[in-house]
């Protein structure tokens, strides 16, 4: 694939990353099979946001196939080659989402994981409609209650899942969180792994390279893991 304008990467470097991949995915099956689960159930969603394309090239040389990005304007810039080239590749948005740029999320992404306000659920449906694409969401759920931070309140989280389904005939397939940094993660893991129960959601995005395996223990259907596979961030693409 052409990767024209970018910083070619080494074969050590690239080597690193499927050596990273293998060990992060025999972790997470080791983990799930502690907890009596099938290491199938959990999905590695790498986080390949601000790495440049020669690493996530990488990644999909090594046989990985799930990816995730926090901007719409750099999945656009990144991934329509990379999908030329990769099919089969699926990729998620787990950064904020502004509804002006609803539009090129809809039409890029595989799965929306920071549904968090009416307005946007609104915005996402008239969208879906528009452009007659049925994308898959995960509501993110604030569990620390953390002004600074996004997703819907758990006070709020029973009813929104409901409209989300019902007025705004979304396809509703998990939950998300990012547990405060101060706090123990499996008190919200568990937490959020109650909230999707009692509304009948099967999907639970939760761990990151710090407490992936204490997720996956605690039910996680699709952990996000970046620094663990890609290396620090770079400073920019």
């Amino acid at each position: 694939m052409s990767v024209s304008g970018k910083t070619e990467m080494s074969s050590d470097a690239a080597a690193r990353i499927a050596e990273s991949l293998e060990e992060i995915t025999g972790r997470i099956a080791k983990a799930a099979r502690a907890a009596g689960r099938d290491p199938k159930d959990v999905h590695l969603v790498a986080v390949s946001k601000v790495h440049p394309v020669p690493a996530v090239d990488a990644a999909l040389k090594a046989g990985h196939r799930l990816f995730g990005e926090n901007r719409v304007q750099e999945a656009a810039d990144k991934w329509p080659g990379l999908k030329q080239t990769y099919p089969d590749a699926a990729l998620h948005l787990i950064g904020p989402l502004q509804t002006n740029k609803v539009p090129g999320a809809v039409a890029l992404f595989d799965a929306i994981e920071t549904l968090d306000r009416p307005k946007l659920a609104a915005k996402l449906a008239d969208e879906m409609d528009k452009q007659d694409r049925r994308v898959p969401v995960f509501i993110q759920v604030n569990t620390g209650e953390e002004p600074q931070k996004a997703g819907i309140l758990p006070a709020d989280a029973d009813t929104f899942i409901a409209s989300c389904r019902d007025t705004y005939q979304l396809d509703v397939r998990g939950l998300m969180c990012i547990p405060p940094q101060d706090e123990e993660p499996s008190l919200h893991f568990a937490f959020l792994r109650e909230i999707a129960k009692r509304n009948s959601v099967a999907g639970l995005s939760m761990g990151m390279s710090a407490d992936f395996e204490i997720a996956v223990e605690l039910g996680a259907t699709h952990v996000r893991l970046g620094t663990a596979i890609f290396g620090a961030r770079p400073r920019s693409l």
